[in-house]
């Protein structure tokens, strides 16, 4: 049996009453139900990076960079569990993203979004953009959540799975199917070799 698939599960809301980490916990109950998946949830609230961006980081902020810029560099894939704010994705993720370059090449990227009547997926289709620039493969299917707080009762279980889990199924097979795929061919030819 070949090792499992490292996925970095990143929660990219810090706002003050924040609803992404229950989704975070469900996504990630379901994904590791697959003994094929490794996964490592990155919750963006503690990792406070600086949106002024430096070629030499001061010794702070290599120092916040290198609790999470290793993780990022193991992982084989990601999933962005996104709220949409103001019809996009939190500033905390794209400082994240910019803050790296090769720890996202030839990986796929997952969405999970959720929010209002968009149930997140105008901040999807804006990370799709901002994702191709990073050598990284956006998987098409999504998991979404419009309006999800009343969809989960007080333990942070969904209190109608049937719909979410299913997306999230097709999520994770188009995430594991392109996830070892390029993982298996950066074994035989590193990207951009």
């Amino acid at each position: 049996m070949s090792e499992p698939l490292r996925v970095a599960v990143i929660v990219a809301s810090v706002r003050d009453g924040r609803f992404g980490p229950v989704i975070a916990n469900w996504f990630t109950g379901v994904a590791r139900e697959r003994q094929s998946l490794d996964i490592d949830v990155i919750d963006l609230i503690e990792h406070d990076l600086p949106n002024r961006l430096s070629q030499s980081p001061d010794l702070e902020v290599q120092a916040q960079l290198s609790a999470v810029s290793p993780r990022l560099a193991a992982a084989d894939a990601f999933v962005v569990v996104t709220p949409e704010y103001n019809h996009s994705y939190p500033a905390s993720l794209k400082s994240l993203i910019d803050w790296h370059t090769t720890e996202w090449h030839a990986k796929p990227v997952g969405f999970v979004g959720y929010g209002g009547l968009a149930g997140g997926m105008r901040a999807v289709e804006h990370l799709r953009q901002i994702f191709a620039e990073t050598h990284s493969v956006t998987v098409r299917d999504t998991v979404g959540f419009h309006g999800p707080w009343g969809q989960f009762d007080e333990q942070g279980n969904l209190i109608d799975p049937t719909e979410a889990e299913a997306a999230a199924k097709t999520l994770l097979d188009s995430l594991e199917w392109w996830g070892t795929a390029l993982k298996d061919k950066k074994a035989q030819q590193p990207y951009g070799s």
